[in-house]
């Protein structure tokens, strides 16, 4: 009877020791958070010049966190997305002059699972200098997190060229309109300015700032990488 009564009492006291850990990181909990509790210092992953830049805020690390638009000048900042933007591996080169174009391609988490069909990955774009952001896809994948890596995109005045690399010598460059107020996917393009496949890609093109990839400093954590999400 005594041996018994305590196994029943190790086993009470090692489940209360695993209820007492910290909960999993599950990431339907995370994507469905309300706030993200992570202490962690804002980074800016991505630079366009001194006024305009992306940062990743309330992260658990490199992968897992909120993106915002940044423009001191003009006192924007629009929230981009959670746990997409800052997992982009591809080039990124925003060279509009007008400051009002803006494409920031997303992709998904490393090992991110994409079901039988693959995920669908968008990238935003704006016309209004970052107020306000639209979507619409560019490719599809088991994979996009190294997938990504193949592409480039470009912006200029008047549209955004995504770039697929397929080997070091052949790659395939789409052109895509940009045009104050035109959304993708719910209006129709006037005949003048269609979307061009298979062109080619603008040389000699870079961001102001020289900046081409996301970059993140995973040395960076928060205190409070276990805390709950909500």
């Amino acid at each position: 009877m005594k041996r018994v009564l305590l196994t029943g009492v190790l086993l009470s006291m090692l489940q209360a020791c695993a209820n007492s850990g910290p909960k999993p990181f599950i990431y339907a909990d995370f994507e469905s958070a309300k706030v993200l509790p992570y202490d962690s210092p804002p980074q800016v992953i991505y630079r366009i010049d001194d006024h305009r830049f992306i940062t990743l805020e309330r992260y658990r690390d490199c992968n897992y966190g909120d993106t915002y638009f940044n423009d001191t000048k003009t006192s924007v900042r629009t929230y981009l997305g959670r746990a997409g933007i800052e997992n982009f591996q591809g080039k990124l080169i925003i060279a509009d002059p007008t400051e009002r174009n803006i494409v920031i391609p997303s992709s998904a988490p490393p090992q991110y699972v994409c079901g039988d069909r693959g995920c669908s990955v968008s990238l935003i774009y704006s016309t209004d200098g970052g107020r306000t952001f639209y979507g619409n896809r560019f490719m599809r994948s088991f994979d996009p997190y190294r997938d990504t890596e193949q592409y480039t995109v470009l912006v200029t005045r008047d549209a955004y060229f995504i770039e697929k690399r397929f080997s070091q010598n052949f790659a395939s460059v789409d052109r895509f309109p940009l045009i104050p107020g035109f959304r993708y996917g719910h209006d129709i393009l006037p005949d003048a300015d269609k979307v061009q496949f298979n062109t080619k890609m603008p040389s000699g093109l870079r961001s102001p700032s020289g900046q081409e990839r996301f970059a993140c400093d995973a040395s960076i954590r928060p205190t409070n990488p276990d805390a709950p999400l909500k």
